[in-house]
């Protein structure tokens, strides 16, 4: 049997066929008015989509680069920031953080764990030489999410940076009203464009740090980078990836037509769509209820099932791409990701999947155990939706007796 390649990785995501056909456009001067306009559509798309009304600057680069971008422009060597590291990509901005000579003090959180505003506040107040806090908004590594309005609360004195690589696009992002000074994220999970672009907001605080930071810079300096925003012909300091550019301006296009409240409604449904399935596989979830997302949802492999070996299974005999774990959850832990250009018909497809590959492993799972919960809640969402069916025609059986 022949198995079409489907993604239900947390990133890169599958493309919607708009995205797709955008690829097939010709090259084009990035440095003409047109161009430009494609450019100045995409910066107000991203505003509305990270709700904000400062500037957005935009890197050919994967999301790490955006990261690096912010300690080269906000920080000098030897400043002290706060790292909450509660998986594998809060642990990389602790490494980045280190890496530029920062003084690092790291808030250790259990994996698939939020972190404590209070705790959070506590270490803020406790330390006055801490410059700046950081969290990652969606730990893509355990499927945990951080209520970013509290947190921005919590970190209100100094400077808050959020790592929202996988959020944006799928969570709820008020970057101005929740004072959140930089929003950190890219291209290729929910905003459903390919790898290849990422971008940061900048608030008028960070803005007045960048002008202090004595870090070296160059092709991320913000400063070239806003100066070349504010030509009177839109672009990038360098020759950026214009055709993912192109293909993120179309995704941005369905992105605010889908509207974003109903967006992020979508992604909620699909989150609690996929913890039915897990759990009717009787998988174990690695987050709390209150800590759970609509972007990737973590289990526990069963005893004596290795996750790599499990995905490994899936793919082969389904075609289906799923993911391990990171760091130490490696080999514990199987991820769904369910962001982006996604719909319940592929959670049930993803499951199904799932399902075989334990079979294939020995594994003792129901068939169907982890589609059926899925096909419930799709039909109950869709009865809803269509509300209660009314006739002027007579029931059939009543006119038979």
């Amino acid at each position: 049997m022949i198995y079409k390649d489907r993604l239900a990785i947390p990133g890169p995501t599958p493309l919607p066929p708009a995205v797709i056909a955008a690829a097939t456009h010709p090259m084009v001067d990035e440095r003409t008015g047109d161009f430009a306009r494609v450019f100045t559509r995409i910066i107000d798309g991203l505003r509305h989509v990270l709700g904000t009304a400062g500037d957005v600057l935009v890197f050919t680069s994967s999301t790490t680069g955006a990261f690096e971008s912010a300690v080269q422009n906000l920080f000098s060597p030897g400043e002290k920031v706060l790292v909450v590291e509660n998986g594998a990509f809060g642990r990389r901005w602790v490494e980045l953080c280190r890496a530029y000579g920062l003084e690092t003090v790291v808030l250790d959180v259990a994996p698939g764990r939020e972190p404590d505003p209070a705790v959070v506040e506590t270490c803020l107040e406790a330390d006055s030489q801490i410059v700046a806090a950081i969290v990652v908004h969606c730990e893509t590594s355990t499927g945990v999410v951080t209520d970013l309005e509290a947190f921005g609360r919590a970190t209100r004195n100094v400077l808050t940076i959020v790592d929202s690589a996988s959020g944006v696009g799928g969570c709820e992002m008020q970057a101005d009203a929740w004072g959140l000074d930089v929003v950190v994220s890219g291209t290729q999970k929910a905003l459903m464009a390919p790898p290849g672009v990422s971008f940061v907001s900048v608030s008028e605080r960070a803005w007045r740090r960048h002008a202090e930071a004595r870090h070296m810079r160059y092709y991320f300096d913000w400063t070239i980078t806003r100066d070349s925003l504010n030509h009177p012909i839109p672009r990038t300091p360098w020759t950026p990836a214009v055709g993912v550019l192109l293909q993120l301006s179309a995704a941005l296009e369905q992105v605010l037509a889908e509207g974003m409240e109903r967006r992020h409604r979508r992604h909620a449904e699909l989150g609690r769509m996929a913890r039915a399935g897990l759990r009717g596989l009787g998988l174990r979830l690695l987050t709390p209820e209150v800590a759970r997302n609509g972007i990737v949802t973590a289990a526990f492999t069963p005893p004596g099932v290795g996750a790599q070996s499990l995905v490994d299974a899936v793919v082969e005999h389904t075609g289906v791409q799923l993911a391990a774990g990171n760091g130490e959850l490696a080999d514990q832990v199987v991820r769904i990701g369910h962001c982006g250009h996604v719909d319940p018909l592929d959670l049930v497809t993803a499951l199904a999947a799932l399902e075989t590959g334990f079979a294939v492993l020995g594994a003792p799972v129901l068939p169907g155990s982890g589609v059926t919960p899925v096909v419930k809640l799709m039909a109950e969402q869709v009865a809803a939706a269509a509300g209660p069916l009314t006739s002027t025609s007579p029931d059939p059986e009543e006119s038979a007796a």
